[in-house]
């Protein structure tokens, strides 16, 4: 097979070094890439956004399949466009991404399905958002309705947070995502990523991950596109999972379905793990980052003929297995982000970091300058390891991170600590 994967994160690198060992792909391609998707991959100079440039490199190369890592492309149609050409694509119609690119689109279908989740209510108005988060209190949850790139969602700790986020929202700071917002019920419990692979009408579930959004320590600081993350997440258990599956996955699909966009691709769903069971806080239509980094290096089964059979309808017929290991990855960002940072600041020593025993490095944000590998993103390397535990894996990636020479680079080093605390012996 020829396959074409776009996308140029760390969760890219990751399914490139995922689907590189499929002993069923010939040629692999990744648009844009990166400086570690490289060595995977052959890198082509293409926009995800150009529709057309997309289909006519498909067409000129025989490609088979095209994986579409991020989720613009994906609320932008691209895989509409690619099936209405006769190429095989993986991931959801533009319909369907709805599920990710309009909070208030999950959140009314959720309701109609009786999914459980926060309550919620959707705001164009600002004086009345402001007037209903004065009327609930606080803690309470400001959502940006469509992409925000992570930045459209703001855990207000006081009515004044929430009322200076609903003014910058619908103040226009986040362009069109900031048109309309979603103000919902504050969760109590913990957080788990849940995905799922997805055909239309089956449910294949994958493997269970926390993610930690803040920037700094002990969940300070802004939130982010992610500082790391583990897998699987304590709190999906066997019987957390079964729910989960029974009372939030299946109804979605049925419920997509019936509204005439049945979801084809991955389905991500970010959960809180309350007393009460499992409630949706939101789905994404694409793998997580840095999620998937953790999820690809547990999984022990060939991707490939599971992304297929996602495209072709057959996941009935497919099954996976997964390590026992744990595995955790790190994420080491630029100085500033996610505010303003600065690029092209060397990386030295990668070599000897890679070598430390059970660990894989996925760049997010990298390039190659000069011969040399210099940063140009926010989030910049996935430092990942694994291990018989939480603890082992834990050590091995900041033993790991310890032989990198970066300056102007920063990580939390608390990832994966509370769950030792809440789970001792993980």
């Amino acid at each position: 097979m020829n396959v074409l994967l776009l996308g140029s994160g760390g969760r890219e690198h990751a399914l490139a070094w995922k689907i590189a060992q499929s002993p069923l792909v010939e040629r692999l391609w990744c648009a844009p890439g990166n400086a570690g998707i490289a060595q995977e991959a052959e890198i082509v100079a293409l926009d995800p956004a150009d529709h057309a440039a997309v289909i006519a490199f498909c067409r000129d190369n025989a490609v088979d399949l095209v994986v579409i890592g991020p989720e613009a492309p994906l609320v932008a149609g691209l895989a509409d466009d690619l099936s209405a050409a006769g190429i095989k694509a993986f991931g959801p119609s533009k319909l369907a991404a709805q599920l990710e690119g309009s909070k208030s689109f999950t959140k009314e279908m959720c309701q109609r399905a009786s999914i459980p989740t926060a309550a919620f209510a959707r705001f164009t108005d600002a004086e009345a958002a402001k007037a209903h988060v004065r009327e609930k209190g606080a803690p309470i949850v400001v959502k940006a309705d469509g992409l925000a790139a992570g930045k459209g969602v703001v855990v207000a700790a006081k009515v004044e947070e929430a009322e200076a986020a609903i003014d910058r929202m619908l103040g226009g700071e986040l362009g069109a995502a900031g048109v309309s917002l979603v103000i919902e019920e504050y969760l109590k419990g913990e957080e788990a990523s849940f995905f799922v692979l997805c055909d239309g009408k089956t449910a294949l579930p994958l493997a269970s991950a926390q993610d930690h959004k803040r920037a700094y320590d002990f969940d300070f600081g802004p939130n982010t596109g992610g500082m790391g993350a583990y897998s699987p997440a304590p709190a999906m258990t066997a019987e957390i999972t079964a729910r989960t599956m029974d009372e939030i996955v299946r109804p979605t699909l049925s419920a997509m379905a019936e509204m005439g966009c049945p979801y084809k691709g991955v389905l991500f769903a970010g959960l809180m793990i309350t007393a009460e069971g499992p409630k949706l806080i939101e789905y994404n239509c694409r793998f997580g980052d840095p999620e998937c980094q953790v999820l690809m290096l547990r999984l022990m089964s060939d991707l490939v003929p599971a992304l297929v059979a996602t495209c072709d309808g057959t996941l009935d017929t497919v099954s996976l297995d997964w390590s026992d290991a744990i595995a955790l990855t790190v994420v080491m960002a630029t100085k500033g982000y996610p505010g303003t940072y600065r690029k092209g600041s060397p990386i030295g020593d990668l070599y000897e970091a890679m070598a430390v025993e059970d660990v894989e490095i996925f760049h997010a944000g990298t390039a190659e300058q000069d011969g040399k590998l210099v940063a140009v993103g926010g989030r910049v390397l996935n430092v990942c390891a694994t291990g018989k535990t939480l603890a082992e894996a834990q050590t091995q990636a900041y033993t790991a991170i310890g032989e990198i020479d970066w300056p102007q680079g920063f990580f939390r080093r608390d990832i994966g600590s509370r769950a030792l605390v809440r789970h001792p012996g993980g």
